[in-house]
């Protein structure tokens, strides 16, 4: 039975692809603690996977939003700000690199494709937030949670641009925690170990990354899709009321590792 109730709170949940998805399952645990939810997707081709996770939640709205497109962003606050009035937190789950940008050497990363990495990725989080805070009631404060990973700072194979954009995202989370704390609004981030998602898998050697942190971890072992989501309801929760501009690493302790 859990001890985190959030019966009465609403929030955001960006990035659910499907039911493998990092997203989903901080979903999942939110939707299991009481909250009301809205889910958003990008395109056609992912809609019919959210709108089916979706009715499995006790109560959520379900929106498409496109980070690039501007008038998508603002119809979904529009929306958000219509269905539920004011919202309690928003979960970031969005990231994106062309696959040649992760498949080939990063001293040939296009502009273009430096450009995309960061928009979509780190960019996001900051127009989002800006969006997101306007919802929030300062009186009883909101929470903002992203998704980053350890090539933010340290050298992962084929992760590329990618890592840059993360480390843009970390520096995001710094920056917003700082600023929208005067408003009660915390930001914090997740550094997830490798997990076996859709978008992960499209990373080259992928299956080799997850074997060896699964024997490098001090817990020797990969983490599971749910303890994210149990770390994400407890950022996202008023048992961390006293926690912004964090990252936690939820890798099996793989990032206090030198050898």
């Amino acid at each position: 039975m859990r001890m985190i109730d959030l019966r009465g709170r609403k929030g955001l949940v960006l990035g659910v692809a499907n039911q493998r998805s990092l997203a989903w399952a901080i979903a999942e645990a939110l939707d299991e603690a009481g909250a009301r939810l809205a889910l958003t997707y990008q395109g056609e081709r992912i809609e019919e996977n959210v709108r089916a996770l979706a009715s499995k939640c006790e109560s959520s709205i379900v929106h498409p939003c496109d980070v690039t497109n501007d008038a998508e962003v603002a119809a979904l606050f529009d929306t958000l700000a219509r269905e539920f009035g004011s919202i309690d937190f928003m979960v970031h789950s969005v990231a994106f690199a062309r696959r040649e940008d992760l498949d080939g050497a990063f001293h040939a990363t296009s502009r273009e494709g430096w450009r995309i990495a960061l928009e979509v990725s780190a960019y996001s989080l900051v127009a989002l937030s800006s969006r997101a805070a306007r919802l929030m009631n300062p009186e009883t404060g909101g929470s903002i949670l992203t998704l980053t990973y350890l090539a933010s700072q340290r050298v992962f194979p084929n992760y590329n641009v990618m890592g840059s954009a993360k480390a843009a995202l970390e520096h995001a989370v710094r920056q917003l925690a700082f600023e929208l704390g005067e408003k009660n609004i915390r930001v914090n981030a997740i550094s997830a170990g490798p997990v076996s998602t859709l978008s992960a898998r499209g990373i080259s050697g992928f299956t080799q990354m997850m074997g060896y942190s699964r024997e490098r971890s001090p817990l020797r072992r990969n983490i599971e899709l749910r303890e994210v989501g149990d770390a994400a309801l407890f950022l996202l929760s008023p048992l961390a009321s006293g926690i912004t501009g964090t990252t936690l690493f939820v890798d099996a302790g793989y990032h206090i590792m030198g050898l």
